[in-house]
């Protein structure tokens, strides 16, 4: 046990006034100061719900102040990067494997970040999860990586162990999910602004903060923008041709050229990744969209095709029923991610699409199929996914 005269609320305390008067810190001031932090006797280790941190008094005092500091910036990362709530759906399909690739990306950020011996992972939080191979990498990255060598097994620091590979801290994913949607929105809003304003300070006292937070100060691409451009442009009736209105196609050009003209279009088909990284809020939203801009483009029908490994469901709305459409889907699957199930299935139907759009988080089991329509993916938290082929837009799953 670490000897000091402190009691574990005080050492807390002076741990996280240590961390924001620390200028490579700076820019987490206001990450720090959502929620609540205490000291909960019925805690193990310690752990959050993404937002109200929790520390247990023995494992505090186990630590020397070093390790206490790691353990707060541990806890206060898996908030910056909203993991209890973004990550979910690994959370339901894999708990073990989703607390590992959470740690395995924190804890090797913090090592880097602290090579002058501020935060240490020394003592008990040598069990922790800690990996070369996964420097760089995104948790759901590692997730996949992780359920590929058995669906998180070993985790110990320097390389996968023969430990038990819990890691040194709990993760509350039940008290994240019972938050209500109003409660999850609030969070985000909060983290999303304390996140420019601890990059403004940062910038002003030269801390880095903005290198700190990195992909989470870069635009987001408007993914329903795309999307009603997507349908738009590639869905134009071709019946007939009008001069009134000339081709957006052309005239960027320097060629006036008339535009086709249709009353209504062929069918859209919207293919769902069911593997089990996408949840029914998601595509919920996606369905709305594309329920909303069929009101304008008039489509034959929406064929809602469900797939993991196979197509598992198909489901066709005519025009006259698209108002029903989010009511009546009952999505299937949930196993495996083989996308080139979906243009097989298509071809072997007798499928002929205007257009397809495809929602999946992009970690594939197989190749990205043959398509003989225009296809649009929506790559749900993968930023390193890039399809050879067709338009992509990137999504986080908490900005839908």
């Amino acid at each position: 046990m670490f000897n000091s005269k402190l009691t574990p609320e005080q050492r807390l305390e002076k741990a996280v006034v240590a961390i924001m008067a620390n200028p490579k810190y700076v820019a987490l001031s206001g990450i720090m100061m959502i929620g609540s932090r205490k000291i909960d006797d019925s805690v193990p280790t310690a752990c959050t719900n993404g937002r109200d941190e929790k520390y247990g008094r023995a494992f505090v005092e186990s630590l020397n102040d070093r390790e206490l500091r790691f353990l707060v910036l541990h806890e206060v990362y898996h908030k910056l990067y909203q993991h209890l709530t973004t990550w979910q759906w690994m959370y339901k399909e894999n708990e073990r494997a989703a607390n590992q690739a959470c740690d395995y990306v924190i804890n090797q950020k913090l090592v880097d970040d602290n090579k002058d011996g501020f935060a240490t992972m020394t003592g008990a939080l040598t069990i922790g999860c800690l990996d070369e191979k996964y420097r760089g990498w995104d948790s759901a990255m590692v997730y996949a990586d992780l359920k590929k060598d058995g669906g998180g097994k070993g985790g110990g620091q320097g390389q996968p162990s023969d430990g038990d590979g819990e890691g040194f801290d709990q993760h509350d994913w039940e008290d994240a999910k019972d938050m209500s949607e109003a409660e999850k929105e609030d969070l985000a809003r909060d983290i999303d602004e304390a996140i420019r304003q601890g990059a403004l300070v940062a910038g002003k006292v030269g801390s880095g903060g903005d290198r700190m937070f990195g992909e989470l100060l870069q635009p987001q691409q408007n993914w329903r923008e795309v999307l009603r451009e997507f349908i738009s442009s590639t869905c134009a009736g071709k019946d007939y041709s009008t001069w009134q209105r000339p081709s957006r196609r052309y005239i960027g050009a320097g060629y006036y050229m008339p535009s086709g003209i249709s009353e209504q279009i062929g069918e859209i088909v919207v293919a769902p990744d069911m593997s089990g990284s996408i949840g029914q809020p998601e595509i919920t939203r996606m369905l709305s969209e594309v329920q909303s801009i069929a009101e304008t483009v008039h489509p034959e029908a929406a064929r809602l095709l469900y797939w993991d490994t196979k197509v598992c469901a198909d489901e066709r709305y005519e025009a006259h029923e698209m108002d029903n459409m989010i009511a009546s889907t009952k999505p299937a699957g949930g196993g495996g991610t083989m996308v080139e199930c979906v243009p097989e299935y298509m071809a072997a139907e007798g499928i002929t699409a205007q257009c397809a759009i495809v929602f999946t988080d992009g970690y594939l089991g197989g190749s990205w199929g043959q398509w003989t329509c225009p296809v649009l993916w929506v790559i749900v938290d993968n930023k390193s996914c890039n399809p050879p082929f067709g338009t992509t837009v990137h999504v986080t799953a908490r900005d839908m």
